[in-house]
């Protein structure tokens, strides 16, 4: 049996997840997220790596393979870093056997990944850091109108006639915002038509890498939005995607969960090669 950790640095949040893994068993034994929030990440890193090891009963010396992703690349204590994109895939694949594609929508960006049944990526693409479709826009509009985040989903599905916000540009979309607050139009009718328009490029990324049947697993800070996941579907549904859209409590560990899982994987493979006899 072997420990490995996964380490998540994305650009509003970090996230550990450890586990313990033996042949095809695993086991999901601490986890920990942080908002980063103006710290500094790599220090925050650090110290909820170490809860999560204490979490366990671990030790840092304990852990086989510590896979870093995200903007975890330089971290000293990492044995080996996995692409985002790859840790993502399998993490969606550990929360949700039957997905098929995943939507990883964080906070400067959405992406689109189409994968196999063992998580390999077959396709992907990705908004530009531009966009209005990200979870920092979102952070912002809901700052602006007094709202907490975890508020976002619930007042969204109370739209009675949502006002869909058009530009592409967060700057230029935030504006939109502001001058639809002072005509009057409701947070609910706000919310729902930033879902709406968020919505509305995701699942225009769906189509354009083919994605078409099984289930769509979505990770990253925004994966938990109510109110958004209700719109993928029924942009979905307006794009004749035959998919549904899911996710799960610990969708926000997604990265963190591939990594490890990749870590251990290459930890096997890496042990059988040490096993085979070298050239004389």
């Amino acid at each position: 049996m072997i420990t490995t950790a996964g380490i998540d640095i994305g650009s509003g949040a970090i996230k550990v997840a450890i586990f313990r893994s033996e042949d095809d068993t695993t086991e999901w034994v601490a986890k920990r997220t942080a908002l980063i929030r103006q710290r500094d990440p790599f220090k925050l890193t650090a110290k909820i790596y170490d809860e999560s090891l204490e979490d366990a009963g671990l030790s840092r010396d304990d852990i086989a393979y510590c896979a870093t992703t995200g903007d975890g690349e330089s971290i000293g204590y990492s044995t080996g870093h996995f692409y985002s994109m790859t840790t993502h895939a399998r993490g969606a694949i550990y929360l949700q056997p039957e997905a098929r594609a995943v939507l990883d929508m964080g906070a400067l960006h959405g992406r689109a990944i189409k994968i196999d049944h063992r998580g390999k990526v077959l396709n992907y693409k990705m908004t530009s850091q531009c966009a209005s479709g990200s979870g920092q826009f979102l952070e912002n509009i809901a700052r602006y109108l007094g709202i907490a985040q975890e508020e976002i989903g619930e007042l969204s599905q109370q739209a009675d006639d949502p006002e869909v916000v058009s530009s592409i540009c967060a700057v230029l979309a935030e504006t939109d915002v502001i001058n639809m607050v002072s005509r009057g139009i409701s947070a609910p009718n706000i919310l729902k038509g930033i879902h709406i328009s968020m919505a509305d490029r995701l699942a225009k990324l769906l189509k354009s890498i083919k994605v078409d049947g099984g289930l769509v697993m979505t990770t990253g800070g925004l994966a938990l939005d109510t109110g958004l996941n209700v719109a993928l579907n029924e942009s979905m549904e307006k794009l004749n995607i035959k998919c549904a859209v899911t996710s799960s409590p610990d969708s926000i560990y997604g990265g963190a969960i591939g990594a490890a899982l990749w870590g251990a994987f290459r930890y096997q493979k890496l042990a059988e090669l040490e096993k085979l006899p070298r050239a004389s």
